[in-house]
């Protein structure tokens, strides 16, 4: 196949969680997720409990299409992502949403290994 498409309407996998989905499509022999987070939706409580993680270890590349959420590294350095901003997030560390909006990032790295049991 010379073109191929998908969407986020039908993921090849979605992973569910409290006060949040982590939708998986495979294309191109890359996988690309799509994170939206409900808010009060905190990492190390609604994923890292479920895996037995206190930090996320994926490191992580994406754009933010909604909302806000907060990036806490291990060393304390806290950023907060904002709509439109393209993030690079490297492994260690915990994150949540900001404010009463919905956020929601692609993530075109670091799809594959996240939020899985």
């Amino acid at each position: 196949m010379s073109i191929e498409t998908k969407r986020f309407d039908t993921p090849d996998e979605a992973r569910e969680f409290l006060k949040g989905t982590f939708e998986v499509v495979k294309l191109g022999g890359i996988t690309i997720g799509r994170a939206a987070y409900e808010p009060g939706w905190k990492w190390s409580e609604h994923v890292g409990r479920r895996t037995g993680e206190r930090y996320c270890e994926v490191e992580h590349v994406g754009l933010v299409l909604a909302g806000r959420a907060a990036v806490q590294m291990k060393d304390g350095e806290v950023r907060v992502l904002e709509r439109g901003e393209l993030f690079w997030v490297r492994p260690g560390h915990d994150s949540w949403v900001v404010g009463d909006e919905p956020y929601v990032s692609i993530h075109f790295l670091g799809a594959e290994r996240y939020a899985k049991k």
